[in-house]
């Protein structure tokens, strides 16, 4: 999959993705993210993929007036440093058979973080995992075909992790993704 990713990337003239996985360092310690600031043709860039993940470089380079070749560098910084994590589309859940959403609030065992986050991680329809302050832990977005594999989702799957204190759901009744622009 990744590799089609890449070879659909490249056709459209992406740069490759980070050549370097996130994590842990040599030795298994993790390394502090480098932290470059962006200037305005990067905030540009950005923008323009925020957009339309699917610009080419050629466009994005004639809509931020640099050449191809420094468009082309500056995607690449941008994803090396891990600034952009990755192009994605925006689905309408509702067209796609997800036509019930949810956010989803988790109480958990005080340091149990890591553990919980694996499992929610697994489950089918996590669009969206936080760990959040306030009067809960964890904020989780669900798409599911329909409130019975909702209903399904939470009261057999969520409820049963140990580590889950409590659960408060939320049904999404519209949604709505915010242009990037404003």
């Amino acid at each position: 999959m990744a590799d089609e990713q890449m070879a659909e990337g490249r056709e459209r003239g992406l740069p490759p993705g980070p050549s370097t996985p996130p994590g842990p360092g040599p030795g298994g310690t993790s390394q502090a993210p480098v932290v470059r600031p962006l200037d305005a043709i990067d905030r540009d860039i950005l923008r323009i993929l925020q957009t339309d993940g699917r610009a080419s470089i050629r466009a994005v380079a004639e809509r931020v007036h640099v050449s191809r070749a420094n468009a082309y560098a500056r995607i690449n910084r941008l994803i090396d440093d891990g600034v952009i994590r990755g192009f994605s589309a925006r689905v309408n859940h509702e067209r796609a058979g997800q036509g019930a959403s949810a956010y989803i609030t988790l109480k958990i065992v005080q340091n149990s973080w890591r553990t919980v986050r694996e499992q929610l991680q697994a489950l089918p329809g996590a669009a969206h995992i936080a760990l959040v302050s306030g009067d809960f832990d964890v904020l989780l977005l669900v798409h599911t075909p329909d409130n019975r594999t909702l209903r399904e989702l939470v009261l057999t799957k969520l409820q049963s992790i140990p580590e889950v204190l409590s659960t408060r759901t939320l049904l999404v009744f519209e949604e709505t993704d915010l242009d990037p622009d404003h």
